[in-house]
């Protein structure tokens, strides 16, 4: 009789703790969010990685446009990660400026599904060694092309939400299903960032951009390949938006000084506006 009475009472007792550390448990998990925003960073890098084939210098035309006329100028540095690691910095971050342009490059720029996973992971080491030099702990993202491959599966892989956090990403011309114009015939990248999906900042807003120059490509990039985007971000992230720009250079390798996609970047990336969401 002793026995069952400790034992309901050792059974009451493990509920009356669960019981109670529940609201602790929710009360600690809002406080260490509430910690992370309170320390975020006063720098808040845009960080942009060009497409296959690109350079570092891939957005210095973006980068001189935004810059005409401004009293404060953003600083542009520039990273290529080489083929052992090691990373090539040049640039300066100037006084003041806590939006400052950085890109992110590759020696091994190559196409491909397999260079893309490699170029995904240098990045990672990238930003890991620029957090140290520059002390940030949030940023923004901006892709081209295979840029915007290389960003998602960062985001999906490597990306650590109790180090660093990101509101906003921009990816420009980006295939997300490669060559493939077919959505139900899918590429083994697409299917690898669907899979991955989950693992993608649920407060992040996603503003997919493609050029369209004959309504269906920007020369290179299909717009049904851009447009699969939307089973790897909706419904995952807080926002997706699909844009599509016609007009002047809206050619692939135009993309990034196109003068609507600049616009877009200055509204949606640069200043803190609340996007105007339209769902697709």
């Amino acid at each position: 009789m002793l026995k069952k009475r400790n034992l309901i009472w050792l059974i009451s007792l493990i509920i009356i703790t669960v019981i109670l550390g529940i609201p602790s448990a929710i009360w600690m998990k809002k406080e260490v969010k509430s910690d992370r925003a309170a320390h975020r960073s006063a720098l808040d890098p845009v960080i942009m990685v060009p497409g296959s084939s690109a350079t570092q210098n891939r957005f210095d035309s973006l980068v001189k446009i935004i810059n005409q006329g401004s009293a404060r100028p953003h600083s542009l540095i520039k990273v290529t990660v080489e083929r052992n690691n090691k990373l090539r910095i040049s640039g300066k971050l100037l006084n003041h400026d806590h939006r400052p342009f950085m890109v992110i490059a590759f020696a091994d720029n190559a196409d491909g599904y397999q260079p893309v996973q490699r170029q995904a992971a240098w990045m990672n080491i990238a930003v890991n060694q620029l957090e140290k030099i520059y002390g940030f702990n949030r940023f923004s993202g901006i892709g081209h092309s295979n840029g915007g491959l290389i960003w998602t599966l960062y985001l999906e892989k490597y990306f650590n939400q109790n180090r660093f956090s990101i509101d906003r990403l921009m990816t420009i011309g980006t295939p997300y299903n490669f060559k493939e114009r077919n959505p139900k015939k899918q590429t083994n990248i697409l299917k690898e960032l669907i899979n991955g999906r989950k693992k993608l900042p649920k407060h992040l807003t996603v503003y997919s951009i493609n050029g369209s120059i004959n309504y269906t490509t920007d020369g290179l990039v299909s717009a049904e390949s851009v447009a699969t985007g939307k089973y790897i971000f909706q419904g995952q992230v807080a926002h997706y938006t699909r844009i599509t720009v016609t007009g002047n250079n809206t050619e692939h390798s135009d993309l990034p000084q196109n003068q609507q996609i600049i616009k877009l970047i200055k509204q949606n990336i640069l200043e803190n506006q609340n996007p105007q969401v339209e769902r697709k």
